[in-house]
């Protein structure tokens, strides 16, 4: 058997949406590695999803697939504990993890009583870590913190990509100058795909970096028609009305929608009457109510969907129209992914070898 996956250019996320058995993430790397997949992106949420946990679990379970968090934040960890939770990742998965970091949700910063992220925060976050994980000894004083003095215990001498994710052009930008990696967000279409992409490759040149070597991942629902229905809904209207419902501005604005019908979406009955996150709560009346009624098709149809053959002709597509280099099929998991990798396999083109860890390009 090969060291290296059949598929470095796909990935999936662990526990796509919500779950309340972690283990289950066991079970899932070692059938994505078995089925070819690249790398396993893992999503932080204050429940029973926390990173560092995660991430050890998928090292020890897997040999060949590619580990990175998509995302954490650095500003809900001290620096020496996030420098020392990715450096331990990275040296037990034989160089396979990358760190990757977000802007996060600002209103839950808020009440969790702790600074929002700003570009200037994660700017000199990366730097910190960076200079952690070259074994240096140093006090810092920038827009990340106040820190004495920083240090591990034994010094480092670590090479670890940095993930960032990114949505709007600001962060798109930042990540091209200072990222080694960027994943995109979900539902964002292919032509703002293609921007992110040109915007990312500018930054990096423009900051004095080889603009090839920086590893862009596009980040899109591939829902196979062989998932039930009511599964279906949940993780595409109900996926999409819930980044409307938390940061629908930023999603609307990256993608060049109409605000105005966002303004009808947030003013509807059924979303202002909602009790929390539509791809949690809402029902299968909710979501094909959102579906027909408000959401518009084109929203919709930034998720690749279909029989198995359709889905991988559009994941092939969408490589060549917008110029990434990897793609997260997000929203299923690998069992529910294996009838497209099959019709993939059959279709796939000839492409650039690329690492296991999905923080590298080369």
């Amino acid at each position: 058997m090969s060291d290296t996956p059949e598929f470095p250019e796909l990935g999936f996320y662990g526990l796509a949406g919500h779950s309340d058995n972690p283990a289950d993430l066991i079970g899932e790397v070692r059938q994505a590695e078995h089925l070819g997949l690249g790398s396993v992106f893992l999503s932080e949420r204050f429940n029973f999803k926390d990173a560092a946990v995660m991430a050890g679990m998928a090292v020890a379970a897997t040999t060949r697939l590619g580990i990175a968090t998509a995302a954490t934040n650095h500003n809900t960890r001290h620096p020496l504990v996030t420098a020392t939770m990715a450096a331990t990742a990275h040296r037990a998965s034989g160089g396979r993890f990358a760190l990757g970091l977000g802007r996060g949700f600002a209103p839950l910063f808020d009440l969790m009583g702790i600074p929002r992220i700003t570009n200037a925060q994660l700017t000199d976050s990366f730097e910190i870590l960076r200079r952690l994980w070259r074994g240096e000894q140093f006090g810092h004083s920038g827009p990340a913190g106040e820190y004495p003095y920083l240090f591990t215990v034994s010094p480092l001498d670590e090479h670890i990509p940095i993930l960032m994710v990114s949505i709007g052009p600001k962060s798109v930008e930042l990540a091209g100058r200072i990222a080694d990696a960027v994943v995109l967000h979900t539902y964002m279409s292919d032509e703002a795909v293609a921007r992110s992409v040109a915007t990312v490759r500018r930054a990096a040149e423009e900051a004095g970096r080889d603009p090839a070597a920086v590893r862009v991942w596009a980040c899109t629902a591939v829902i196979d028609d062989a998932i039930d229905e009511q599964t279906r809904l949940r993780k595409t209207v109900g996926r999409l009305a819930t980044y409307l419902q938390g940061y629908g501005d930023t999603l609307v604005a990256a993608n060049g929608w109409d605000p105005a019908a966002l303004q009808r979406f947030r003013e509807d009955p059924r979303v202002t009457s909602s009790q929390g996150a539509f791809d949690t709560v809402g029902t299968v009346e909710d979501l094909e109510y959102l579906r027909d009624e408000v959401i518009p098709a084109e929203w919709l149809a930034a998720a690749i969907t279909g029989d198995e053959r359709s889905c991988a002709e559009q994941m092939v597509a969408q490589f060549e129209a917008t110029g990434v280099d990897s793609m997260i099929m997000h929203g299923a998991t690998p069992s529910q992914l294996s009838g497209v990798l099959r019709a993939y396999r059959k279709i796939r083109p000839d492409r650039p070898e690329l690492p296991a860890n999905p923080g590298w390009m080369r």
